[in-house]
């Protein structure tokens, strides 16, 4: 269970509602903006992505994806140990 999950991990509790107030930033830009752009071509669209695969994304569809790891990362304070950019 997830209480089981939860008591096996040192995670802060800090660290856990970081993560969450991302988790809600990206679901409310993702509800607004879905809200204001409901058209039907729109979610023709959408259905197809939910069906791919990561990889077999668009480069555009793709950096949209990487702009919230990016925030994670952010949140975790971390960078990969071979950032050179």
């Amino acid at each position: 269970t997830i209480t089981e999950f939860k008591e096996e991990k040192m995670v802060s509790k800090e660290l856990i509602e970081k993560l969450a107030a991302l988790e809600h930033e990206q679901w409310a830009h993702w509800t607004s903006y879905m809200l204001e752009n409901l058209t039907d071509e729109n979610i023709s669209r959408w259905r197809r992505q939910i069906k791919i695969n990561y990889d077999d994304l668009s480069e555009k569809e793709k950096e949209s994806d990487r702009e919230w790891a990016w925030k994670t990362i952010e949140v975790l304070d971390v960078l990969p140990a071979d950032f050179t950019d």
